[in-house]
């Protein structure tokens, strides 16, 4: 009888697919990804029934349709350590119909470098996904998914993601070495290594915040195709925070205004580790209750991530 297989032998490994579900040839050195939480339904999909009369009871048998895999995951919020270079979990995000522009550094030690992320609407990137447990290995083509980005107080900041691809048959399959030395040691959010959060200019003490990108993921299989899109997305931004006076920030007022107003949030203080969420132009929505933390009044705001006229900027993340 075969040994058990240990749950904790996951290696997961993540590409930028050239082709749409075309699988990108994949290596441990360079393409293993760093997630906690890792979840992974390995043949997602429905069953239809025959539903054929029969001349006894019985159950009907079921055939299997639209099978896909979906696996879902967090990644620590930190860049790559230097600037204008992008972090090793790049493709992830990418997937979630996001774009990527570096603008490399332009000396050394010059520390003007940068990493930004946008969405985009249009030619949305995919991944191809190899999940080994133990030496089952499933993998994953033309995955595409959505993400929330946590960032809450005394915790490590966070992507968390859910990518939904292509199903393949999983084989046995030899494990590879993999390298993980590109991800960096995280900082928790707290008052020294968060040195910004503000609202519509206002500066807020903050307990939790996310930025949701709710993009409506669809597998799309028909004769002749079989895919993963992303067909419309629905940003939003959750935070709490202590309660100020009405006369420095009224939010009861700017829900009823629809006063657009920026968000935004910087986490890390050393170059090639800061990350800032910036949403210029956020709608406050009608709030809906108070919370009491340590017999302290405290907000929870949400906020619709709404775009200009120019579309696809309605928030950017930057990595400096």
């Amino acid at each position: 009888m075969a040994e058990p297989i240990s749950w904790k032998s996951k290696i997961i490994l993540a590409k930028t697919e050239t082709t749409y579900g075309v699988y990108e040839a994949l290596d441990g050195a360079v393409d293993a990804m760093l997630i906690s939480n890792i979840t992974i339904s390995p043949m997602d999909g429905e069953e239809i029934s025959r539903d054929i009369e029969l001349p006894y009871l019985g159950a009907k048998e079921q055939i299997v349709v639209a099978m896909r895999s979906v696996m879902q995951g967090s990644i620590e919020l930190v860049g790559s350590g230097a600037n204008g270079v992008a972090p090793a979990w790049s493709a992830l995000l990418r997937a979630c119909a996001c774009a990527e522009v570096i603008t490399p550094e332009t000396g050394p030690g010059a520390d003007d470098g940068s990493v930004v992320y946008n969405p985009v609407s249009e030619n949305h990137e995919s991944v191809s996904i190899d999940f080994y447990i133990g030496e089952t290995l499933h993998r994953i083509l033309g995955a595409r998914g959505t993400a929330t980005i946590t960032i809450n107080a005394n915790e490590i900041p966070r992507l968390n993601f859910t990518l939904t691809g292509i199903w393949v048959q999983p084989t046995n399959a030899a494990r590879p070495a993999v390298d993980l030395s590109s991800f960096q040691v995280p900082d928790a959010a707290s008052t020294l290594n968060t040195p910004e959060f503000q609202i519509n200019g206002v500066n807020f003490v903050m307990r939790s915040f996310s930025l949701d990108l709710a993009n409506d993921v669809q597998q799309r299989l028909l004769v002749g195709r079989d895919s993963v899109l992303i067909v419309d997305r629905n940003d939003a931004i959750s935070t709490t925070v202590e309660a100020q006076p009405l006369t420095a920030f009224d939010p009861f007022a700017l829900a009823r205004s629809k006063q657009r107003m920026a968000v935004a949030i910087t986490h890390g203080a050393a170059s090639g580790r800061r990350a800032r969420l910036l949403a210029p132009t956020a709608s406050v929505n009608r709030p809906q209750g108070y919370e009491n933390n340590q017999d302290i009044l405290e907000w929870p705001l949400s906020f619709s991530v709404l775009p200009t006229s120019a579309g696809d900027d309605q928030w950017s993340l930057t990595l400096t």
